[in-house]
């Protein structure tokens, strides 16, 4: 039986990717973590990562950057594989992250859909092609309840085009205050926030004449709950410390 400790297990994405688990044979949820410690299922839920002493075999992280340097402690001291799903990692939190994955496996990835995976390839393979002829801008949209902007997975996706492109990419995000034409070398970000949008995703490839549009929408939180079990369930048999994404899962199957 594989065993879950599940830490943001009170938030939308904690019950939703609880439900995935309580459904698949071979595995439960042992421990939650989250600051709201009202029991929805038959797991205990802890404030904080020490109280809990039991077995466990892999930690899911779907809770808030703020934790992050906590909830790596609590793995590196008992040397358990672990599932980074939150964003907005500052740049001092994403140093903090890697210095981990040399002691632990570690998984992170700006989005736990395969879809948008699959995408990001899709992505490198268009920028490779279309270089330095096309504008690349990305919008992204969310529930008004997000607190990052843009989300971890716009900067993912643009990290992707990055690093096909022939030229050295810079983000903008706010043309505000810029009074000038595009410069040819930008990755335009534009977030957008409202209502309950699970998330939406489009690159736009903007050439002469025509436009080049990659788009992913997500229509329940289940494709990203799905991701995190499935990657939960490969980390727990991994043994050598390191960093593992998605496209690890991918390649497993």
């Amino acid at each position: 039986m594989l065993k879950i400790a599940l830490s943001g297990c009170s938030g939308r994405m904690g019950r939703v990717i609880s439900d995935i688990v309580s459904g698949r044979d071979g595995m439960e949820i042992v421990a939650g973590f989250d600051l709201r410690t009202e029991q929805y299922a038959d797991f205990p839920i802890y404030k904080d990562f020490a109280e809990f002493q039991g077995d466990c075999d892999v930690v899911i992280d779907f809770s808030n950057a703020a934790l992050t340097e906590n909830l790596l402690d609590y793995c590196e001291a008992r040397r358990l594989p672990v599932v980074i799903c939150t964003t907005g990692h500052s740049a001092e939190q994403l140093d903090r992250i890697r210095a981990a994955s040399a002691s632990i496996p570690v998984f992170r990835s700006g989005n736990m859909s395969i879809g948008i995976n699959l995408m990001s390839e899709l992505l490198k393979k268009s920028a490779s092609v279309l270089g330095d002829k096309y504008d690349v801008e990305i919008i992204e949209k969310h529930h008004n309840q997000k607190l990052d902007a843009p989300s971890g997975t716009a900067i993912m996706l643009a990290d992707a085009v990055a690093s096909a492109l022939p030229y050295k990419a810079e983000y903008v995000y706010d043309r505000h205050e810029r009074r000038e034409k595009r410069p040819a070398h930008e990755i335009g970000i534009s977030a957008i926030r409202g209502g309950t949008i699970v998330g939406e995703h489009s690159v736009l490839f903007c050439g002469r004449d025509e436009i080049i549009e990659i788009k992913h929408t997500a229509l329940s939180r289940e494709v990203f709950a799905v991701g995190a079990v499935d990657a939960a369930e490969y980390m727990a048999t991994r043994t050598q410390p390191g960093m593992y994404d998605m496209n690890d899962v991918i390649a497993s199957r």
